[in-house]
């Protein structure tokens, strides 16, 4: 996989913008319901099952247009960690139950056991789909995917196949 993820990111986030928000400000700071959320799921490297990760992301209380400001951190059963800072963008579906959310976060990658990926700076980037409920828990099936934008002559990727829990944070 490549830049696909982080390109639909932008994409979705930059229209989303301007149909939803540039009437009152396209990038005008609001409160926004602030979030926890944990996966776990499997490690994917060159299209092998290479071990399983857990994920925590904390969505910050406010956002910036469509735009979330967000932390995450993941470790793997390899012994690599990832710490980044990014943001994340949702929107609903089919009466507002459903959503689909994009995410991208650079990062930086400490790597133990796990493979390769050619620099200490690599890129996440996400798509989840779901479903929530009345009390604002989501349920979601997540795609990540991590690698260094070409910064560096290797940039294999890694991919994480999630399931995501999603709690707000009043």
């Amino acid at each position: 996989m490549d830049g696909t993820l982080a390109v639909l990111f932008l994409l979705t986030g930059l229209i989303d913008m301007w149909v939803n928000y540039c009437d009152t400000g396209c990038m005008k700071p609001a409160s926004i319901v602030a979030r926890h959320v944990a996966s776990a799921g499997k490690l994917i490297f060159e299209a092998d099952s290479i071990g399983a990760e857990a994920y925590y992301r904390h969505d910050l209380p406010l956002s910036f247009g469509p735009f979330q400001p967000s932390i995450g951190a993941s470790v793997d059963s390899l012994g690599d960690v990832w710490i980044g800072v990014g943001a994340v963008n949702a929107f609903h579906l089919w009466g507002g139950r459903s959503f689909a959310q994009f995410s991208f976060m650079p990062g930086i990658w400490l790597r133990d056991d796990g493979p390769m990926l050619g620099h200490p700076v690599e890129f996440r980037s996400g798509i989840d789909a779901g479903y929530e409920r009345a009390d604002g828990v989501r349920y979601s099936l997540s795609l990540d995917h991590r690698s260094n934008g070409d910064i560096a002559p290797i940039n294999p990727g890694l991919e994480t196949l999630q399931l995501r829990v999603s709690i707000p944070n009043p």
